[in-house]
């Protein structure tokens, strides 16, 4: 098939959660011999990467702005393209979706977890994302989730079926450690913790739930975000001279840092399945996970839950944590990823759904 990706920022993935998902979903899609192409806000210095077509095309760079405005002009080109399938990413670009459908184009939509609930919104933002789930019930061909929590949502709010697709992970663990002799750190002497720094995902308390803590353990911080100056002025305001905060840090240096750390720090309360979370379970590392139903779902029994409460508490249990029982959640953890979260069952089952839409 010729397939499109778009409503992402595009790969290499250097930003969140659907620029992982496309690189990963794109370049085994390609491997497997479909034409695939991905509609990009950066430009990459060679037409293609990873076996997939690169399409950069301008956007508005602003908080409110950025995604609907890319996403509706990749939308106006990708109708004149001749796709078979396209896959847009984010219910708020579910108005887009009926265009390609006017064309005879199936459109499927991952509607991502209830963006509507991030603090960083105000209320129009709140008021089109709650617009957005509703259109996303009909505008596209079909819609997808990523979490049963969010499948169920859609399902009692609004009685709709989306099919559940999962996001996926790698797994094991790496050997280098380049990134960790670059930022000062040992192999199992850091706590990690990973995302875009937005008030739910809770950077600012996971630094200062480890501030509470009497470890010589150090704290490392790894994430920035465009749109939140002030937030991340708090986040950085410290004189803990255990923590370091490098900015984000993306592809093989990210993957050593989940390889080689004491444990992972899962603190975000928004969204649906968190590729961050899969990935820490799939490096075998030991997981700390902010109990939401999204990231129960994920984990299970496979890490240790904490609250906004209970955090300083939880970091101490991870830290005076038995060995072998340490060994029974990182193995419990690698076992549940190989189990659910496999990239390459994930793209057989996006594959299935694009030639059932396609029909």
């Amino acid at each position: 098939m010729r397939i499109a990706i778009l409503g992402t920022r595009g790969i290499p993935a250097r930003y969140g959660g659907f620029e992982t998902f496309a690189e990963e979903l794109g370049k085994r899609l390609a491997e497997r011999g479909h034409d695939v192409t991905i509609y990009c806000r950066e430009r990459h210095p060679t037409p293609s990467y990873l076996g997939v077509r690169l399409v950069y095309l301008p956007t508005i760079r602003h908080k409110y702005a950025d995604t609907l405005a890319h996403t509706a002009i990749s939308t106006l080109h990708a109708v004149t393209q001749g796709y078979e399938m396209i896959l847009c990413c984010n219910a708020a670009n579910a108005i887009f979706c009926w265009l390609p459908r006017l064309f005879g184009t199936p459109v499927a939509l991952n509607v991502d977890g209830l963006e509507r609930n991030r603090k960083k919104w105000n209320k129009l933002a709140k008021a089109w994302y709650l617009l957005s789930e509703r259109l996303s019930t009909f505008c596209p061909t079909h819609a997808v989730s990523d979490a049963v929590a969010i499948k169920a949502y859609y399902k009692e709010r609004y009685n709709c079926e989306t099919t559940f697709i999962s996001y996926g992970a790698e797994q094991g663990k790496l050997t280098t450690k380049v990134v960790l002799d670059e930022l000062g750190l040992e192999p199992l002497r850091y706590f990690l913790y990973v995302s875009r720094w937005e008030p739910e995902n809770n950077a600012l308390l996971v630094r200062q739930s480890f501030e509470q803590v009497e470890t010589s353990l150090r704290l490392a911080l790894i994430g920035d975000a465009p749109y939140a100056p002030e937030y991340i002025a708090r986040v950085r305001h410290t004189k803990d001279t255990r923590i370091a905060m490098p900015g984000y840090v993306f592809g093989q240096g990210y993957k050593e840092l989940g390889s080689h750390c004491f444990a992972y720090i899962h603190a975000t309360e928004v969204g649906g399945t968190h590729p961050a979370l899969i990935e820490a379970m799939g490096r075998g590392a030991l997981v700390l996970y902010l109990d939401t139903i999204e990231n129960r779902e994920v984990a299970g029994d496979c890490g240790l839950a904490f609250t906004a409460e209970t955090l300083p508490a939880v970091l101490r249990q991870a830290i005076d944590l038995p060995a072998d029982e340490r060994a029974r959640l990182q193995n419990a953890a690698m076992a549940r990823v190989q189990d659910r979260y496999s990239w390459d069952a994930i793209t057989t089952q996006y594959e299935r759904l694009f030639e059932t839409l396609r029909g």
